[in-house]
């Protein structure tokens, strides 16, 4: 037993064991690494082996899991191979992802198909490996796959198959996918999927010879085919002068009226960017700003048509309907790459590419983006890491069931894909948050002081929609008008008259709000002083996120029915709440008060898009204490910040805010929270701020992919 030499290793566990925080074993994991490799022997991997199996502590043993991936040690390798077959499901996703540090073992292949087979996000990890090993094992990797293929009768797994094929170079797999591609009497799924890998290879004659023939055909089939015909057609640069740049949020139904704003994920971030896509392409530096999100294959067969033209493009990635939600959506991976390639090569030339979100589309978007030469501008927020410390402090996280919750949302992942961005991308975007440095340095053990890279960039609403909402609200009564006020008409007689207090938002535990519902059914006093209005969410048709949520709401309620003065109004457009915002300030004859108020229970808010909004129509608000909204509002002038996460702190909030509401100065606080927006969060200065970002990441000559 080479104990000198693991000494390091020991004591990289017991910090590991011994931080404050899951956060913080998040951060120093990589110290882990670092000691495993520079020690030597067998007593480091029965260390690691001895922490991945202790259910007392599952994020160190996640750690423990990668840092075996860092022992140069047949030892090691051997028992990455043997997790693969581990009883805990998040013990063999983590292997999984470990083992693509290392060199191709031909013991774990088999393994590794096994649980892309399996699916999920574990499959999407043994995916990648396969990928990576293909470049060195390419024959072995395609012979497993093949035989895996030949064994499996499921149209899904078939078509998991097929797809991990056509990462795999050379003959043996371009000669299997040709025949998937061609046989009539196989799953359509599964001859999409080869259809798709056949356009990635544009060298291939015979390849290009079975797309030809299947693109004269009818269906969706010959759809993909004419797609994947035009991924082996040169793209023509677009002519002009100015910057293009293309930014990107895959979880959205974008159209211009943002018409699914507040249903499933379609939240602010969606509102953001078409409202700032507007904005840019209104700049004199700016031609043309490429918009991607999720769409239809036929929208993705027309996207490209107007690409050559100056203006805001909104693009489609086909997502399929499975994979909708942010957290479902990480199996679409590599047909997700493969239409954000074919946009931005259509596109080109693209001067810088704008990422947000730790997501399947931003990582595989900047995958794209380094294949083609465009420079990368991340947003960088503290997420995962602020939901981590937002659940642990609430006691819904903890050191034994860490590893269940990182199977569902993919903590780990995604925590290493913004720390992998904010050190590789050309330009990184910051939003303001009190004391930044310092939050950035404890939530991601980043120093940003002396990085040239960094910048901050507040975000931005459009108030020219809030403009019409305010003059409207006075007017006759417009559509929107009527729609609240037929919502609100519905109550009891005893509840007509009474001030709103408005949340808007999706319908997902990070917004929570079932706490808004439960601070405001809790409290007699408070129930008896407004009614609640909830707009977000679909109602008719609600994703499983949705319904969670509903359910919850549901039971913070206490058995209470809707009629007591809950409104759930589900998702509305843009414009729509912004209308209803307005007139929770000025009232309706007969149905609401003057002097509402807007509420936020978000677990985190980063910025906080839907608070400017309701401060810029005139409302006071309440919000947590932390993140973006405590940089704008005025504590106990424009709104209420809350320090405490229960539901007896937020109604307390909400009722210190209703009487800001109706406080003598409420027209003066109204105008002075307007002018705020105005003067500091307005779209287009955050459109101006962003074109000197993306000018410092552009290169001076353009590369044409």
């Amino acid at each position: 037993m080479n104990t000198v030499h693991s000494a390091p290793v020991k004591s990289a566990l017991d910090r590991l064991r011994t931080a404050p925080s899951i956060v913080d074993v998040l951060n120093i994991a990589e110290d882990l690494d670092r000691a495993v490799a520079d020690s030597t022997g067998s007593d480091t991997v029965r260390l690691l082996a001895q922490a991945i199996d202790d259910p007392s502590d599952e994020p160190t043993g996640i750690a423990a899991v990668h840092a075996l991936g860092r022992a140069f040690d047949d030892e090691a390798d051997a028992a990455l191979s043997e997790l693969l077959s581990h009883p805990r499901a998040w013990v063999r996703e983590h292997a999984a992802w470990a083992l693509s540090s290392r060199l191709p073992r031909l013991d774990a292949i088999g393994r590794l198909v096994a649980v892309v087979r399996a699916g999920g996000f574990s499959g999407v990890l043994a995916q990648r490996t396969l990928e990576t090993w293909s470049a060195a094992a390419a024959e072995h990797v395609a012979l497993a796959v093949e035989g895996a293929l030949a064994a499996a009768q499921e149209s899904a797994v078939r078509a998991r198959l097929v797809e991990t094929l056509g990462l795999v170079p050379g003959p043996i797999s371009g000669r299997a996918l040709r025949q998937v591609a061609a046989r009539g009497d196989e799953f359509e799924l599964v001859r999409i999927a080869a259809v798709g890998a056949l356009g990635d290879r544009t060298a291939d004659r015979s390849a290009a010879a079975v797309l030809t023939q299947l693109a004269a055909g009818p269906g969706l089939l010959a759809d993909t085919a004419r797609l994947a015909v035009a991924d082996c057609t040169p793209s023509v640069p677009a002519p002009g002068d100015g910057l293009t740049i293309a930014q990107l949020f895959l979880h959205a139904d974008l159209d211009r009226q943002l018409t699914w704003t507040g249903r499933g994920d379609n939240g602010g971030i969606a509102t953001l960017l078409v409202r700032l896509g507007d904005a840019l392409e209104q700049l004199p530096d700016v031609r043309r700003v490429l918009t991607l999100s999720r769409g239809s294959l036929a929208d993705a067969a027309t996207a490209a048509a107007d690409l050559p033209r100056a203006g805001h493009h909104l693009l489609a990635v086909p997502m399929p309907s499975d994979a909708r939600d942010i957290a479902a959506a990480w199996p679409a991976r590599v047909t997700v790459r493969r239409y954000i390639r074919r946009l931005l090569r259509a596109g080109a030339p693209v001067d810088v590419l704008h990422l947000r979100m730790a997501d399947v589309g931003t990582l595989v978007a900047a995958e794209v983006a380094k294949e083609l030469n465009i420079p990368v501008v991340f947003t960088l927020a503290p997420d995962p890491h602020a939901v981590i410390r937002a659940l642990e402090q609430d006691g819904g996280l903890t050191r034994t069931n860490f590893g269940e919750a990182d199977e569902r949302e993919h903590f780990w992942f995604r925590a290493r894909l913004v720390r992998r961005l904010a050190q590789s991308a050309d330009r990184v975007v910051l939003l303001p948050r009190p004391q930044l440095r310092s939050a950035l340095q404890d939530l991601l053990r980043l120093d940003v002081v002396d990085d040239p890279r960094f910048t901050v960039v507040p975000e931005g609403i459009d108030l020219s929609i809030t403009d019409a909402a305010r003059a409207a609200a006075t007017g006759p009564v417009t559509p929107a008008l009527a729609e609240l006020d037929q919502l609100v008409a519905a109550l009891p007689a005893e509840r007509l008259g009474l001030p709103l207090a408005v949340s808007v938002g999706r319908l997902h535990r990070v917004k929570d709000m079932p706490a808004v519902v439960a601070a405001w059914a809790g409290d007699a006093e408070l129930r008896a002083r407004c009614n609640l209005l909830i707009v977000g969410g679909d109602l008719t048709d609600p994703s499983p996120e949705e319904q969670r949520e509903l359910g919850r709401i549901t039971a913070a309620t206490g058995g209470r029915q809707p009629t007591d003065g809950l409104i759930l109004a589900g998702h509305r457009p843009h414009a729509v709440v912004a209308s209803w915002l307005a007139a929770a300030r000025t009232g309706r004859p007969g149905l609401v008060a003057p002097g509402g108020i807007y509420v936020s229970g978000s677990v985190k808010e980063e910025f906080g898009l839907a608070i400017l909004e309701a401060l810029a129509a005139g409302l006071p608000v309440v919000a947590k204490a932390a993140g973006g909204p405590a940089t704008y509002i005025d504590d106990g002038v424009t709104g209420v910040l809350v320090d405490g996460t229960g539901p007896h702190e937020l109604a307390r909030a909400m009722y210190r805010t209703l009487d800001l509401a109706t406080a003598v100065n409420t027209d003066a606080r109204a105008a002075g929270a307007y002018q705020m927006v105005r003067d500091r969060f307005a779209v287009q200065s955050m459109a101006g701020a962003l074109v000197e970002v993306y000018r410092a990441a552009a290169p001076r000559t353009r590369v044409v992919a």
